[in-house]
């Protein structure tokens, strides 16, 4: 595990949104057992995600992209509206640009791949907490290969 350089006198509430409920208690449990985090609220959709952030005001929210019937993009713009301060980071099983981009154009702050480390995640949200933008090295590595190929010779 990597040292948290979060004050700890601050401690960094969570919000999390998944629509699988395995996926949330994972989050909730990994996160749960560092002290510089707590996990103040977690959802099944972007409906009740949206609720959430005004209710709890966390400093991050982890965020599905894919949920129904309101997506993790579509609660994100109204969240980044509704209350500017909570971070969002967004949460997906793609890593091709075009999700990426519709998630930071939403107002989401960061974006890592369900494939993302703990130690990752961990450093998104601190990086995210602190002003940062951040994108996984996954996502990095996929936009760097496809712009490679996109920009081959044609024969």
């Amino acid at each position: 595990m990597h040292p948290i350089t979060t004050n700890p006198l601050h401690m960094i509430r969570i919000a999390l949104a998944d629509d699988h409920a395995q996926m949330r208690e994972i989050w909730k449990l990994i996160l749960s057992r560092n002290p510089a985090y707590e996990v103040v609220v977690s959802c099944s959709s972007g409906k009740e995600a949206i609720a959430a952030a005004a209710d709890f005001s966390p400093d991050v929210f982890l965020m599905d992209i894919n949920m129904q019937p309101v997506s993790g993009i579509e609660a994100t713009a109204i969240i980044a509206k509704m209350c500017p301060s909570v971070k969002v980071i967004g949460m997906s099983i793609h890593k091709e640009g075009i999700y990426v981009r519709r998630m930071l154009e939403a107002g989401a702050q960061g974006y890592v791949t369900k494939n993302s480390s703990y130690e990752e995640i961990l450093h998104a949200i601190e990086e995210v907490q602190s002003g940062m933008r951040y994108i996984c090295k996954e996502v990095q590595e996929y936009m760097s290969e496809w712009f490679t190929t996109a920009m081959a010779p044609v024969r």
